[in-house]
């Protein structure tokens, strides 16, 4: 029975790894460098990307937006943030890694 636990447990810990890291380590606040609350880690060709600007657009929730692919500052942050893929935001502190509206209003 306490293999049983002790492998749930670990399971868990393993799927919440992200979560956990952020609370040991949280991402620095590179959302003072603008004056926006979001941040968003994009390219040109993304569809999720684009989905993403157009989301933000239509909710009137400004942002600065960083092209990983053009700017050296935005692929050390996004890096930075443990983006392994677009689109990454990080709103409020809260980093966002995909497509996510409902994510996004929950961390404004």
């Amino acid at each position: 029975m306490t293999k049983i636990i002790l492998l749930f447990l670990a399971l868990v810990v393993f799927d919440q790894r992200d979560k956990i890291l952020h609370y040991i380590n949280p991402p620095p606040d590179y959302a003072a460098l603008h004056d926006g609350k979001v941040i968003l880690y994009a390219t040109s060709w993304c569809g999720y990307c684009k989905k993403a600007r157009q989301f933000l657009d239509q909710n009137k929730i400004p942002y600065f937006e960083y092209d990983i692919e053009k700017s050296e500052e935005g692929k050390r942050q996004h890096r930075a943030l443990g983006g392994s893929g677009v689109p990454v935001l990080l709103v409020n502190g809260s980093v966002i890694k995909g497509y996510s509206p409902s994510e996004i209003l929950a961390n404004l």
